[in-house]
């Protein structure tokens, strides 16, 4: 049975805003650690939507989260639409729960903005986005760093070092147990760092490269040898384009500290982007110019929500729909494939 946590009259907010255009009617479904720090504050901070009803399975964290924000609460996302006319909802919840609150905004026409990935297998994404056509709704796949100014300098600065020939990225950070929770079963994650924490990664390099020709891929499960998972924990991935460009991949749930980077190498400089700064150097490796920003970038959450407003509107492409986020599946896919059977894999193949 759905509970709809109720809170007094008096206590609730507003649904118009004096002076302000009518904005988008959204929910939340799922108050996880993204949805309360990044999601929900971008739907405060925005113009363009309003939230109005939130969702999760614990009815502490629904009554807590609901008394704070003045909205109504549910716990089971599917009496959540069929009692609220919301034009959007962002779906923040475990891999394999994703699917079914896409699918039930589907039958209610409820736009989705989806936190990555897309799907948990490239048969489920192609699936989906049948679904979203069918339907008629827009999805968009969350990719924060779309809207980071130092990630969108990038090609601008690698216009600069002439010919490129060879990349190397790594994103690593340190969870003390790999196995804890769902995203250490593949049965319920899609899989581990790769189609987790790697989706970011994997997306910078589809948006700067494009989708390998072919990738080489190994992968470790041995980070907890005391420990039973099947999700994995470490994974170093080769990538190469028949243009001559050629990579590397280094993902990681396992060794600290926190560090993300993407270093591009040509015939006439490199571009160094890392969280928070971006550089070009020499060949040698002296800085010619550099961008930082130390601080969070609290503004990419709600310039995320406020595009996708704008996509609904039909007022912006939407570059992170289903059928983008394809080419996503097909790369963690081909990585799965060939760490399975040691021999490259053609991602583009599988599409």
């Amino acid at each position: 049975m759905t509970e709809l946590v109720q809170l007094p009259m008096c206590a609730r907010r507003d649904s118009g805003a004096p002076g302000r255009s009518v904005r988008l009617r959204a929910g939340v479904v799922g108050l996880g650690k993204q949805a309360l720090e990044d999601h929900i504050p971008g739907l405060l901070g925005s113009d363009g939507a309003e939230l109005v009803a939130i969702c999760d399975e614990n009815v502490e964290v629904v009554r807590e989260q609901q008394y704070a924000l003045r909205v109504e609460g549910y716990t089971d996302f599917t009496g959540m639409f069929r009692s609220q006319q919301l034009d959007l909802v962002v779906v923040c919840v475990p891999h394999h729960v994703g699917r079914h609150v896409i699918e039930a905004a589907a039958t209610h026409g409820v736009h989705v903005l989806k936190e990555k990935p897309f799907a948990t297998t490239l048969d489920e994404a192609q699936d989906l986005v049948a679904r979203c056509e069918q339907a008629g709704i827009q999805l968009m796949v969350t990719l924060q760093r779309r809207f980071n100014p130092i990630y969108t300098s990038f090609t601008q600065l690698a216009d600069q070092i002439g010919t490129p020939f060879v990349v190397d990225a790594a994103y690593t950070l340190h969870i003390p147990d790999p196995s804890d929770g769902w995203r250490g079963r593949t049965t319920e994650a899609g899989g581990g760092c790769i189609i987790d924490m790697g989706y970011h990664l994997i997306d910078m390099i589809l948006w700067y490269f494009g989708l390998p020709d072919r990738l080489l891929a190994d992968m470790s499960v041995s980070a907890r040898p005391d420990r039973s998972y099947d999700a994995e924990d470490t994974a170093l991935i080769h990538f190469s384009y028949d243009s001559g460009l050629y990579g590397s991949l280094l993902l990681s749930r396992f060794i600290g500290p926190k560090a993300e980077q993407i270093r591009l190498v040509g015939s006439k400089g490199i571009v160094r982007l890392e969280r928070g700064r971006i550089q070009r150097l020499t060949n040698g490796g002296e800085v010619v110019e550099s961008l930082a920003r130390e601080q969070a970038w609290p503004s990419a959450a709600i310039s995320q929500v406020n595009y996708f407003c704008r996509v609904i509107e039909g007022l912006r492409p939407n570059v992170s729909g289903p059928r983008e986020n394809l080419a996503h599946l097909s790369f963690v896919s081909g990585c799965y494939e060939s760490a399975r059977t040691r021999t490259y894999i053609s991602p583009k193949e599988l599409l």
